[in-house]
């Protein structure tokens, strides 16, 4: 069984990857307040969420050549400088398209961010890296129970969302500070390592393609680009819960908004109890099965909250499909990265990519048909999300080659 060890930047990274869980997994509830406040239709109100996916497209663009001239870790504090930029604007600004244009700085810097700490886990672990990736989203999902908590205090007390934003600057502050002061170094870049002679402790990768070795020239193999289209898939699952389950809660559920806001919470309460058990269990079975379980876990979950009438059921069902959301994105990166080899850090450009598509299409087409038949039957199309998801991670699970798995 492979072994995880953390080690400083393993610690800083899950710290980072916190601070871009604390946003997104607070904007969600953010979204029905701002169309309250702009006075927006629910599908004008999920262009935020395209803007989200113009970012990822801009921030997948760049996260190469930035990390192959500055280094890994600095693209990841520059990611940071950029959410905080992005998040201010966000918190100042009140019309629609200066909002829209905040929330795709965010996303923009945000890419940054997640490919940094995807590729530095992967190659700083190896065949721990599913664990690692793992955790790191256990730390993204613990940060982001508080943002909706933290909202529904806000508007509880008459202040509104805005205070969010100012905790998200001052929470990035706080962890940069402490790296300075605990003098904790990002990784090296893999030049100086190998000048160096040193060894990073990589084991050999476990998953392969099963089209053949990886080439050097970095071209991506068949099993990367289903694991791509994977992760499009069940990012449409997460945006889409993340932007409108406040409206379903409040419409169908019989919460106030701000209560309604809150509850969110329960669907990142799950995913962090999720990630947290994951995280051992990735160390002992292989992804593609557990992933299947997962998605099974997640349209049990779904089921019991869109049945529900009854605030408490609503919210219980939620924490059950954040428990199988949990694992969609750790286990798909993984798969993702260690498959594409030598070309890591296009591979992690690329993945967000896939985000871009999942964040840009799902909720504008749930947000259009909700605004037909409303909110709650709109839902339904998420369990045909977890359906094609099903079918993609078989289809995964053939192209990987059966010699590479662990027993």
């Amino acid at each position: 069984m492979p072994r995880l060890a953390r080690d400083r930047i393993t610690w800083l990274t899950y710290a980072q990857l916190g601070l871009w869980g604390f946003f997104l997994y607070g904007f969600g509830p953010v979204v029905p307040l701002l169309r309250d406040e702009q006075g927006t239709s629910a599908a004008v109100a999920g262009l935020h969420s395209t803007g989200i996916a113009v970012g990822a497209l801009a921030g997948g663009a760049l996260f190469a050549p930035v990390a192959r001239r500055l280094g890994r870790g600095p693209a990841i504090w520059l990611g940071l400088a950029g959410v905080a930029a992005g998040a201010t604007a966000l918190g100042l600004l009140r019309p629609l398209p200066a909002t829209i244009l905040a929330v795709a700085v965010v996303a923009t810097a945000g890419m940054l961010v997640i490919s940094g700490v995807n590729v530095v886990l992967t190659a700083r672990h190896g065949s721990a890296a599913p664990a690692a990736l793992t955790e790191a989203n256990a730390a993204c999902a613990g940060m982001g129970i508080l943002a909706p908590l933290v909202i529904g205090a806000g508007v509880g007390a008459g202040l509104g969302w805005r205070p969010l934003m100012a905790v998200e600057v001052g929470l990035i502050a706080l962890v940069a500070l402490a790296a300075l002061a605990f003098r904790v170094r990002g990784p090296r870049p893999a030049s100086a390592v190998a000048a160096a002679g040193a060894a990073v402790p990589v084991a050999a990768p476990t998953r392969v393609p099963a089209s053949g070795e990886r080439s050097a020239s970095g071209r991506l193999p068949r099993a990367y680009w289903i694991a791509w289209i994977l992760m499009s898939v069940t990012g449409s699952i997460e945006v889409c819960l993340s932007l409108w389950t406040a409206d379903v809660l409040r419409t169908h559920a019989g919460l106030s908004a701000g209560g309604a806001s809150a509850a969110v919470a329960a669907i990142v309460c799950g995913m962090f109890a999720g990630r947290i058990a994951g995280g051992r269990a990735a160390l002992r079975w292989a992804p593609v099965p557990l992933l299947l379980g997962a998605l099974t876990v997640s349209l049990a979950g779904f089921a019991l909250f869109w049945a529900s009438t009854v605030g408490w059921l609503a919210v219980t069902g939620l924490v059950v499909l954040g428990l199988g959301n949990a694992l969609h994105y750790p286990l798909a990166i993984s798969i993702a990265l260690a498959v594409a080899g030598p070309a890591a850090d296009k591979a992690a450009g690329w993945s967000a990519y896939s985000m871009g598509v999942g964040f840009g299409i799902a909720p504008v087409a749930l947000g259009w048909v909700a605004d037909g038949v409303g909110p709650h039957p709109a839902f339904l199309l998420l369990p045909a999300f977890i359906a094609v998801a099903v079918l993609l991670t078989v289809r995964l699970g053939r192209a990987l080659r059966p010699a590479a798995l662990p027993a």
